[in-house]
Order: structure tokens, then sequence, then C-alpha cells
């Protein structure tokens, strides 16, 4: 739900769980392909076609195949072979941080167990959300290349639960998809769905936590 009625309610909320893109970072695409262009010879509007409008990202995300594989695939459908280094630099080179949703993690931190529960692939997981200063302070993560269910299948939400320890009542999860804020409220979770940093405040304030 994007919006909670204005009513005070007693706290008794002690997990967050984060979603990644668009809520902690930001991400464009656009990037990614304009750093890709220039080693095939390639618009970035023509390798959009054949990439990200493809099925690729879905499978990679989902876990069903590799990071070889995934660029093996972006290959073929490019005619092209990709190195590798300079594909995942171009790849991965999309993130940028959120700094009002920095400084909300580390204020929650030292009263909240903290989660991340994020549709990704093991290429972003390990340049782009590992390597933020916020994520060693999660308490439970939960990625969906690695649980092999994407969001708002209730496999990556119930993982999230019980890796942080929680039941889903004492969660909130915040995520930019109404659809995805939606599938865990339907699952007892608090859900919200991020459209800025004064409204995420407000929202949160309604839920009593303290941030």
């Amino acid at each position: 739900m994007t919006h909670l009625p204005d009513v005070p309610l007693r706290s008794a909320i002690r997990g967050i769980l984060f979603d990644f893109g668009n809520v902690i970072c930001a991400f464009d695409h656009g990037r990614f392909l304009a750093a890709l262009a220039p080693l095939c010879g390639q618009s970035p509007e023509a390798l959009a076609r054949r990439i990200v409008d493809s099925d690729l990202p879905r499978a990679y995300e989902s876990g069903e195949i590799s990071s070889q594989a995934f660029l093996a695939g972006v290959s073929e459908r490019c005619g092209f072979d990709f190195p590798e280094a300079p594909f995942v630099q171009a790849f991965t080179d999309i993130f940028t941080p959120i700094p009002s949703t920095f400084e909300l993690i580390g204020r929650l931190k030292p009263r909240y167990r903290l989660g991340l529960v994020s549709n990704t692939n093991p290429w972003h997981a390990e340049h782009g959300i590992r390597t933020t200063s916020v994520y060693p302070l999660f308490d439970a993560v939960a990625l969906s290349h690695e649980v092999r269910a994407m969001k708002p299948d209730p496999r990556i939400f119930a993982t999230a639960l019980e890796r942080i320890g929680l039941p889903p009542e004492a969660c909130v999860f915040i995520d930019d998809i109404a659809a995805f804020a939606d599938a865990a409220s339907e699952l007892g979770i608090h859900g919200l769905t991020y459209t800025g940093p004064q409204a995420l405040r407000d929202d949160l304030a309604r839920l009593g936590v303290a941030g």
C-alpha cells in the first residue's frame, strides 16, 4: 500500500525490510547500454531491444542461468563476443546512492533488525549491492537469484522472515513497486510503497517506527 491511514499506532514493529533498486540506490540501465554500445558498434536502442527487452535479465535474476550463461546469451543476441571484464564494468556501473535512505538505515539500525529483499543477479549483488556502505548493517538478506524466487513470489518474503527471525506482523517492507509492497501485505507484513523520503518517513511514523 502506498499510504497508511492517518491513525496513530502503538508500534510492535521490530524489523524493517528494504528493497534495493530505487529505494536504497537508484539505477539507470541507460548507462549500461551507453557504455556497451562502443564495444560492439550498436546503438543503445538496439541493445535495449536485444538485452533489456529479452527474457535474459529475468532468467539471470531468478537464478535459472549463471553469469557466464547470461554473458553468452547477451553475446549471441547481439552478435558480438563481449569480453567479460568490460561487460561486467558496464553492466554493474548503473547504481547511484539515495542519501536519505542511507541515512535512514543508519538511524534505524540501533533499534530494529534490518533486512534486504531484492530481485537481483550475481554481478549486481557482488559489484553494486555488497559494496555499498550500508550493506553490513543488514541482519538478513534475501536475493532472488540465491533464493530462486522473485518478488512477488511469497517464497522470497518467507526466506527474509526466516532469516531475520521475526513474524510478518512485526516487519515493514519498503519497495518502489506497489505490487511488491502489496504482495508483502498479503502475507501480513506492513507493505509500504516508496515514493520519496518524506512520504516514507511519514508512513513509518504512522506505524510508530522511530527513525
